[in-house]
């Protein structure tokens, strides 16, 4: 199963988008929580990390491959790898079935893996850690449709949120709506990293587009009721 063409245009507009991530998904039920989920879930996102750029391992081409019959909706894949293995990485997960390839400015081959994405025709995502300066996505929004900022340190889960997210995404809507008054196409902005029920207002009011959803999917007993809440949230409220 895949979706449709042109299901980046196809998202819906004025409400907050939800990826759920896999990482808080049950793996051994996954097809049970992926059958759960798949009314709510705009996106599914997938976590990669190979123990060296980010501290965990996290997902592999495999895991993508076991949840692409299951659903229709975008697989986005967020690489947290080493340089080394990089364009390897966004080659593996483009083969397996991915909808959205996001990489991180820190890489020392972005450039690289962005025109890989390019060639492969796999829209391309850019992830930001907390000490990167916003400023310094810029040069890299023609080429990307989905823009990521973190909250926490990377990796981690369970962390607090960090006290500049708010004016980070606020930098980075600023910015956006500049490239669009230029004719860009639409970058979608999303948070990633404590996502949590005191924190998902604020940063729908700074400005955030879309927010990667862990626990606050999987583990709710009441994800019709939770995602009713989310979709009511607007910017500047």
């Amino acid at each position: 199963m895949r979706p449709k063409a042109g299901w980046l245009e196809a998202l819906p507009r004025g409400r907050l988008l939800a990826e759920f991530s896999l990482w808080s998904a049950d793996l051994g039920r996954l097809a049970e929580e992926v059958r759960r989920a798949d009314p709510f879930a705009d996106l599914y996102h997938l976590d990669v990390a190979d123990g060296h750029f980010a501290p965990e391992l996290l997902l592999f081409p495999d895991l993508l491959r076991a949840v692409r019959p299951l659903t229709a909706r975008p697989l986005h894949v967020h690489l947290m790898v080493a340089d080394e293995i990089l364009e390897a990485q966004v080659h593996s997960f483009a083969r397996a079935g991915a909808d959205l390839i996001s990489v991180h400015l820190e890489s020392g081959r972005v450039d690289r893996a962005l025109s890989a994405l390019e060639a492969l025709a796999v829209p391309a995502g850019l992830v930001l850690q907390l000490e990167t300066p916003v400023a310094a996505a810029v040069p890299y929004l023609g080429r990307i449709r989905w823009l990521t900022l973190l909250g926490t340190r990377i990796g981690v889960k369970g962390a607090g949120q960090d006290p500049a997210v708010p004016d980070r995404l606020r930098e980075a809507t600023r910015r956006l709506a500049v490239e669009a008054e230029h004719g860009r196409e639409r970058v979608l902005l999303a948070a990633d990293g404590a996502i949590r029920e005191n924190t998902v207002s604020g940063l729908r009011r700074a400005g955030a587009e879309a927010i990667v959803m862990g626990s606050l999917a999987f583990a709710s007993p009441d994800l019709a009721g939770r995602m009713a809440w989310i979709h009511r949230l607007t910017p500047g409220t």
